[in-house]
């Protein structure tokens, strides 16, 4: 009942998604969405094999890091599943401690002004730095990336979701004040809705940045014998420039279709509102 309070026009909402859907799909298909980006990927390979040419040192030929891949994909396979996993498991360790300390910093004042300044000076603190330091007491499995890539998610989504637990329109939240709404109620049918569009906003920050993080611990971790960012060391330390940029290359893919995910998530949960 009390959550019937407040319908932000969710039904129309509803109602228009299938045919925005419809339209976009429309679009997709004409020459002037796609051909730009097609022309844009020609001119990189064009600039890139050039690059190659002149630099040698610094750019592998399109087709050596191509043979790479294909010559043995399931090298590359295997370690991008790891730093897949050490990715994805400190982005929810991160996500969950993140999405619990914003709504206590939602909710009492107090703590809200003692801890978002400390939230915001971390947020722009180099991690990295630390990263050696995690491997001194955590070793060389995968504790340390895990610890690294959460502390890397933690501070971009605790700052969104503080902040859109908070976007609660005035007039909105007096009406569920007015009928003795409790502050459990009122979080659970007011604020984490509304605060649904800043939590994909952060994720799809958080997600190809997980993937950093995961990567800079393997390459902190010197004991480190596996993932992309082990591939990259060891390719480096041995001159083997195509099998680097290889795994840079399977690295933004990664990145990209994660990306991606959370883009098609957050449309079909939000297919409500207004975004």
């Amino acid at each position: 009942m009390l959550g019937e309070v407040v319908a932000p026009a969710a039904e129309t909402a509803a109602g228009t998604a299938g045919a925005r859907r419809l339209r976009h799909r429309a679009r997709m298909l004409r020459p002037a969405y796609w051909l730009p980006f097609v022309l844009l990927l020609v001119v990189l390979g064009f600039g890139w094999e050039l690059g190659a040419r002149r630099m040698p040192y610094l750019f592998a030929p399109l087709g050596d890091i191509g043979g790479v891949l294909t010559d043995d994909p399931g090298y590359f396979l295997t370690n991008t599943l790891v730093t897949l996993r050490e990715a994805l498991v400190g982005l929810g360790i991160g996500f969950v401690a993140a999405f619990a300390l914003a709504v206590v910093v939602s909710e009492i004042g107090v703590v809200r002004r003692a801890v978002m300044p400390v939230a915001v000076v971390l947020s722009v603190t180099p991690l990295v730095a630390i990263a050696p330091l995690l491997v001194v007491a955590l070793g060389f499995g995968m504790g340390p990336k895990v610890v690294l890539t959460a502390l890397v998610c933690f501070f971009p989504i605790l700052i969104n979701v503080a902040t859109g637990l908070r976007a609660v329109p005035a007039p909105v939240l007096q009406v569920y004040r007015t009928v003795a709404a409790s502050r459990l109620e009122v979080l659970r049918h007011l604020r984490v809705p509304a605060s649904l569009p800043y939590v994909f906003a952060s994720l799809r920050i958080v997600f190809p940045l997980s993937m950093i993080g995961a990567v800079v611990a393997e390459l902190s971790a010197a004991g480190s014998a596996a993932g992309l960012g082990s591939v990259i060391q060891v390719a480096s330390s041995q001159n083997r420039l195509a099998t680097v940029w290889a795994a840079i290359f399977v690295l933004a893919a990664l990145g990209s279709l994660l990306f991606w995910v959370v883009t098609l998530a957050e449309r079909r949960v939000l297919h409500w509102h207004q975004s």
